[in-house]
């Protein structure tokens, strides 16, 4: 099968004959109709995670077989969570189904498991949720990240009156500040580049560029999407005394920062990763969210590589892969 591989000479390219998976017992077979381009898969190609395989954890596509007694998937339109655990008994995060914290777990296309920019993948039946009717593929690629977003709101109560604000306007941060204004919570987007912020501001989220927006700590709940020092210290100036100031990317520092506000204003900080995928597919099905601006692109498989360089260009949202 067609595969998108990043290999053991730090090479990324597109393979024609790569063996097509086997699912093994509780496992199903997925052949891949879209599949989206996110920034941790150009990660891994400069190194992070040490990976070598496969690349992608973004895709929605059919069942085409299922190795268990239970073959009620096949034929159905799936999207995958990206991390499946030990599925030990005693395992305390696998009974919650919280698999991306099992000591023992399997990501997609990030540690021990081979990705989804191919034409075929398996993953355990429990990690599988079919997608519903009325949602495209072009929307349902959108589930993982979207049920990122959604996360915060099971790590945190915001309350109706709260002062929200998402620092960054790049794909997490836009998904974020959509998600959150879908539940009608007083959120506003804060970025540098008007014509990513007028996509939030379509859908009503209110808007500012970072340039016109008065820095001051009044906000209950600051969410840093921009995964820079500059973001954290700016997201740190505008979470109030006992606010909460929720990292939703990870800041490689190359500078010493000031951390005393921390304490000084008793802030929580919380750190908030991947997300459970039913809620984003109930909010996708609901049509209160349309992520389908972000879409920068479409390419065909055969010219995966020329996405991915697409990928890299600043103004570039999110770049799908077509079966």
């Amino acid at each position: 099968m067609k595969a998108v591989v990043f290999d053991k000479d730090n090479q990324l390219k597109l393979v024609n004959d790569y063996e097509k998976p086997v699912p093994q017992k509780g496992e199903a077979l997925v052949k891949v109709t879209l599949a989206g381009i996110c920034n941790t898969d150009y990660e891994i190609t400069k190194g992070y995670m040490g990976y070598i395989g496969i690349l992608g954890h973004e895709a929605v596509g059919v069942v085409e077989e299922v190795n268990s007694e239970d073959k009620s998937l096949i034929g159905r339109r799936v999207v995958p969570e990206i991390s499946y655990g030990c599925k030990d008994p005693n395992c305390n995060w696998c009974n919650q189904k919280l698999y991306r914290h099992c000591p023992d777990r399997h990501t997609l296309g990030i540690w021990r498991k081979d990705g989804v920019f191919a034409q075929y993948f398996t993953m355990p039946v429990e990690t599988l949720f079919e997608v519903p009717d009325c949602v495209s593929d072009e929307q349902a690629v959108f589930t993982e990240p979207l049920a990122a977003a959604l996360e915060i709101n099971e790590q945190l109560h915001i309350k109706p009156m709260d002062k929200v604000v998402v620092l960054g306007d790049g794909k997490l941060g836009l998904i974020t500040a959509l998600a959150l204004n879908a539940q009608n919570l007083n959120v506003t987007l804060v970025g540098k580049h008007q014509n990513k912020l007028n996509i939030a501001n379509s859908q009503g989220v209110k808007i500012s560029l970072l340039s016109d927006f008065h820095i001051e700590k009044k906000y209950d709940v600051v969410i840093e999407a921009t995964g820079s020092v500059s973001g954290f210290e700016t997201s740190l100036a505008l979470t109030k005394p006992r606010g909460v100031l929720v990292l939703k990317s990870t800041v490689a520092a190359t500078k010493e920062f000031n951390l005393a506000p921390i304490v000084i204003d008793e802030i929580t900080v919380l750190g908030s990763r991947c997300g459970q995928f039913p809620p984003a597919l109930r909010m996708l099905e609901s049509g209160k969210i349309d992520l389908t601006p972000l879409i920068s692109a479409t390419y065909q498989f055969d010219n995966a590589i020329e996405a991915f360089e697409k990928n890299k260009e600043k103004d570039t949202l999110k770049i799908l892969l077509k079966a």
